[in-house]
């Protein structure tokens, strides 16, 4: 069973940064791709950016220039960099992972809060 968690969410200062891990117990080179996704209140859940297996990589126009995604095999970890964060930012941040047999795994969330 594959298994993600989140962690790094936290309280910033808009302008500030955070990066956030996705850490699998498995290994990551078995995904297809893996993604983050958020999801603030009141709205639906939405796409923030994915990174295949090859390591393309794809970016909502929302957190484009602001945010990378990356993938450190060795450490089956997938990493969300944000950076000049603004307060519409604020939401809990999930990553999933699309595996060969394209099946969805998602982690629990964490929570990114941008206020002054």
């Amino acid at each position: 069973q594959v298994q993600l968690m989140e962690s790094g969410g936290g309280l910033v200062q808009p302008g500030g940064s955070l990066r956030l891990s996705c850490a699998a117990n498995v290994s990551v080179t078995t995904f297809k791709t893996m993604a983050w996704y958020r999801q603030a209140p009141g709205k639906q859940r939405e796409w923030v950016a994915t990174i295949s297996f090859t390591r393309i990589t794809a970016y909502a126009d929302s957190v484009k220039g602001r945010y990378t995604i990356s993938r450190d095999n060795p450490e089956n970890t997938m990493y969300l960099q944000m950076n000049d964060l603004k307060p519409e930012d604020t939401a809990v941040y999930y990553c999933k992972a699309l595996t060969l047999a394209d099946r969805d795994y998602w982690g629990q969330g964490t929570q990114v809060t941008v206020s002054s």
